[in-house]
């Protein structure tokens, strides 16, 4: 299956873009998604901790199946005032 990532903040700039897309296994998770983004660009490794995850703009579980098609966030910390 197939989803599309956006990327926003420092994660964006890690990877040099704002959305890709990611091939992987039916109901892969964002835990598997984020995974192979880690293989792919080593350096996002430690900023995982610091993420929420949403698929379709709603807030999901690390764990949450994805469906062929959706939209996934790896969504960074937000400060400010």
């Amino acid at each position: 299956m197939r989803v599309r990532v956006r990327l926003f903040a420092d994660l964006r700039e890690a990877v040099g873009g704002t959305e890709l897309e990611l091939d992987l296994a039916e109901r892969a998770s964002p835990g598997d998604a984020w995974r192979l983004l880690v293989e792919r660009y080593p350096l996002l490794a430690p900023r995982r901790s610091s993420l929420a995850t949403a698929v379709n703009r709603r807030y999901a579980a690390w764990d949450q199946p994805l469906a062929d098609g959706d939209e996934l966030v790896f969504v960074p910390p937000v400060s400010g005032g």
